[in-house]
């Protein structure tokens, strides 16, 4: 397995972005962990990415997931679910992924802490929250993550690490930050309810084109497809 050298570059100039964004909001670069979104690409091009350095990586597909996975067990590297999850899909999710992004309903949640059960796992979630009320977004409305949070908790084989959010998009990444900067403060209030179970560690938020934003908002988790891999196909 080698290294595309233009994976490798785009990686390498992805990595200084975050630096840059992270030092100069006062954080630390290691703050924040870059998932490199593999949707539609082949193995043989995730295995570059790999080989190039990449140790997080991002599927939106379930049925992609299921046949591309397997075939890269053999990578040191954490998966991460970062589409739509339809309930009658959970049971291959669970333990497929390391962290599950999208949680948005308490249906869902169920589900997936039965088949987590099943496994004897506990399977790490994030809550999705779609912040700008967006009709084509999924995710729950900002008012209603907190009693999906508390509804979590009693669920053994769930543990709920965070929030992520897809903001509306705008032409000037600036214009996202408010909505990460609410997202941020819905996690903190979040935390100060002290829900067992219940940890507001991650904000999965920023892509590639408003990840600075995101990292200066407080993201500890941006999610970068096409600037790493090139366009989908």
């Amino acid at each position: 397995m080698t290294a595309d050298g233009t994976i490798q570059e785009r990686l390498a100039h992805i990595r200084e972005r975050i630096r840059i964004a992270a030092v100069s909001s006062g954080r630390s670069p290691e703050a924040i962990r870059l998932v490199a979104v593999s949707k539609t690409k082949s193995v043989a091009t995730v295995e570059r990415g790999i080989a190039a350095g990449i140790t997080d990586l991002g599927e939106n597909y379930i049925q992609e997931a299921r046949r591309k996975i397997p075939d890269l067990s053999a990578c040191n590297v954490t998966w991460h679910f970062i589409g739509h999850l339809q309930t009658n899909k959970a049971k291959y999710a669970v333990g497929l992924f390391d962290l599950i992004h999208t949680v948005d309903s308490m249906k869902l949640a169920r589900e997936l802490n039965k088949q987590a059960a099943a496994r004897g796992i506990v399977q790490k979630v994030l809550i999705q929250v779609n912040i700008g009320e967006e009709t084509t977004k999924s995710g729950v409305f900002a008012e209603q993550a907190v009693e999906l949070a508390r509804a979590v908790s009693p669920l053994e084989h769930l543990s709920l690490r965070g929030l992520m959010t897809l903001p509306p998009v705008f032409d000037a990444p600036e214009q996202a930050r408010p909505f990460f900067s609410a997202v941020r403060e819905l996690a903190r209030e979040i935390e100060t309810r002290r829900l067992s179970n219940v940890r507001m560690a991650e904000l999965s938020m920023g892509m590639t084109g408003d990840f600075e934003a995101a990292i200066a908002e407080g993201a500890t988790i941006v999610r970068i497809g096409t600037a790493i891999f090139g366009e989908r196909q």
